[in-house]
């Protein structure tokens, strides 16, 4: 049986995020930051193994804020740091 840990994303607004345990070899940590047209605002969030994986996320970010009708979005990718 895999041992379990904990994985850590740090953004840089400072925002940390720990994922586990988990046995799973998960590297990147995403997160989209989406301004909605009432002003609100949603965060959608996920965890992948590979940066090329991660990557993919902005394509589906993109057409979601075309699909959804948000005023803005941001999206971003870190490293996770296994703990």
């Amino acid at each position: 049986m895999a041992r379990k840990h904990y994985l850590t994303a740090t953004l840089p607004d400072g925002y940390v995020k720990t994922i586990g345990p988990t046995a799973t070899a998960f590297t990147h940590y995403w997160r989209i930051v989406a301004v909605l047209e009432n002003g609100k605002t949603e965060v959608f969030w996920g965890h992948s193994k590979s940066l090329a994986e991660a990557k993919k996320k902005r394509v589906a970010a993109e057409e979601a804020a075309i699909q959804r009708g948000w005023r803005s979005h941001a999206f971003e990718i870190v490293e996770l740091v296994r703990s």
